[in-house]
């Protein structure tokens, strides 16, 4: 979408008919902002909706260096963007310039209106997502401040949680920036202090932790005290797509993910063959679209917030929370899919998040700019993760155990490998060992068939290899296979955690009313368009299960 377009999209104008249903909707009265009040401001969250009926209302960016205007609305033109119906907090301030009357509408009461008003919601829908969008993609707009070496692995967590939460940051490296002694004076700390998470002129955090870091920027959002009819552990295409469906069906839904929504998917760079999108997307742009839709139904997201354990209690599943609390679910949906497995060889632990990637996302591409990078893997994600590195990095080495890329990657995908110039693909090749001092320098490759060696100078290394589940915080009552993923379906009605005298429905674990849908299930197809229907699929076996309780 051109520039123009997107602009367009972003800054419609509602029409009297369009504002009156709105206002019907919510029971909308006009409300007198005078000159220089403040509508909302950043930082405050479950802010509320304007529409402007008369006068203008001015939006403020206040993180950078000096205040910057990004928008003034006027008569039938509204505030806000997608914060409205995550939850998050306000990351511009609203100001009346000169009198003005506007229409005040809360979340919930637009959440509601949103499902009641089709035509009037896609306006609306389409314009958070276009503001949200064109803020990311502004040169001068700086949100979070995160200051760190790229050569520190605390930096890169910092770094890799906000982007993965889709939270608008501007990084400072300490060895490139020219402003990094200005910002580090003017914060008042020093490079041992780092990395440090700033915003406008405030120092936030010292090298904080992830829930340290989500709780100081308002992006966890609390759990309600209620039995919730299904709960959904993992926020990957699987669990988000069984969050929309449950919520938009009226069920009470809440998702608990541990890092943020997504999955591996959410750090796919382009993915081509999911269904309706012809041109590709991104990740991070359909898990965005996801998340967007579970909050408009309802469902309630709260990240970070780790399972440690599961148990039974009564008819009802009980999720244990990493450092305290519970929640109670009458139907359970397993989602937590796979992580890569480690590369486990020498030196590749020691210089994880410092020169070790499991993703490939522009968080890690700009660390690898102008230089020579290794992708490990024959799969989907490894080819993805090639041919975006290839547009940012000097040459990509991208190693296979066997030697065939065909056999285990998408023909499409395979083809564009072998036609991108940057890429050279090394059949029959792992990596032995990994060389560097504070970071990664280079590495030790071998072929496995003729035992040849060679040394590749390379500050990145992007490992895709196998999957293992995250299944170690579930009981023996779930039962999983010999790798560790969950089983599901008929047969396991004669597992003896089985209780019920039905048979266990299609994705139902060994345990009534507990599902497990996307790779983290046994025999699961480990695309994400199956992901996404397994998840959607679970909820109709979850309106099963209630029926009889």
């Amino acid at each position: 979408m051109s520039e123009h377009n997107l602009l367009s999209v972003a800054f419609p104008t509602l029409d009297e008919t369009q504002i009156g249903k709105l206002a019907r909707a919510t029971a909308a009265e006009p409300k007198l902002f005078r000159n220089g009040e403040t509508l909302f401001a950043v930082g405050e969250q479950n802010i509320n909706f304007f529409i402007v009926k008369s006068g203008e209302v001015e939006i403020i960016d206040y993180s950078g260096d000096e205040p910057k205007t990004i928008a003034i609305h006027r008569a039938g033109e509204f505030t806000g963007d997608i914060s409205h119906l995550t939850g998050l907090p306000a990351i511009v301030t609203a100001v009346a310039r000169g009198d003005c009357e506007v229409y005040q509408i809360s979340g919930n009461a637009l959440r509601a209106a949103l499902n009641q008003c089709p035509s009037v919601s896609d306006i609306i829908l389409q314009a958070f997502i276009a503001r949200r969008q064109l803020l990311r993609e502004s040169p001068t707009f700086t949100g979070l401040r995160v200051i760190g070496s790229r050569y520190s692995q605390d930096t890169f967590r910092v770094r890799d949680f906000l982007s993965k939460n889709r939270i608008l940051f501007t990084w400072v490296d300490l060895e490139t920036d020219p402003n990094v002694d200005r910002l580090l004076r003017q914060f008042g700390v020093t490079e041992s202090d780092t990395p440090v998470v700033a915003c406008s002129h405030m120092l936030l955090l010292r090298n904080p932790s992830n829930r340290q870091l989500a709780d100081a920027i308002g992006i966890r959002q609390p759990l309600e005290d209620l039995v919730y009819d299904l709960v959904v552990v993992g926020a990957g295409p699987a669990g988000l797509a069984a969050a929309v469906y449950g919520a938009s069906e009226g069920l009470r839904t809440a998702v608990l993910e541990t890092t943020a929504p997504g999955g591996q998917a959410g750090s796919s760079m382009r993915i081509e063959n999911y269904l309706g999108f012809p041109t590709g997307l991104t990740g991070a742009e359909l898990a965005g679209r996801a998340i967007l839709q579970a909050n408009k139904f309802g469902a309630h997201l709260s990240v970070p917030t780790p399972v440690n354990a599961l148990a039974f209690e009564n008819a009802y599943t009980v999720v244990h929370l990493e450092g305290g609390g519970a929640v109670t679910a009458k139907c359970l949906l397993i989602a937590t899919g796979a992580d890569y497995r480690h590369l486990g060889v020498e030196g590749s632990d020691r210089f994880e998040g410092t020169g070790v990637y499991y993703a490939a996302t522009l968080a890690e591409a700009q660390l690898c700019r102008d230089s020579e990078v290794i992708v490990v893997g024959g799969g989907n994600s490894a080819g993805q993760a090639a041919v975006f590195l290839s547009g940012h990095a000097r040459h990509v080495l991208l190693l296979i155990r066997g030697d065939d890329l065909y056999k285990n990657m998408s023909s499409y995908l395979a083809r564009r490998i072998e036609q991108t110039p940057h890429i050279e693909l090394v059949c029959n090749t792992t990596i032995r060992r990994m060389n560097g001092n504070s970071h990664l320098s280079s590495a030790d490759i071998v072929n496995r068939k003729t035992g040849e060696e060679r040394t590749v100078t390379t500050h990145g290394i992007f490992s895709f290899i196998g999957a293992e589940p995250r299944t170690g915080w579930l009981p023996p009552e779930i039962e999983r296979d010999e790798k560790g993923f969950v089983r599901t379906g008929a047969d396991l009605a004669n597992s003896p955690y089985w209780t019920s005298r039905r048979q266990p429905f299609l994705l139902e674990t060994s345990r009534p009313c507990v599902f497990a849908a996307g790779d983290v299930r046994s025999g699961s197809v480990k695309r994400v368009a199956s992901a996404v229907g397994e998840g959607a699929m679970a909820v109709q076996f979850v309106h099963e299960c209630l029926k009889h309780m």
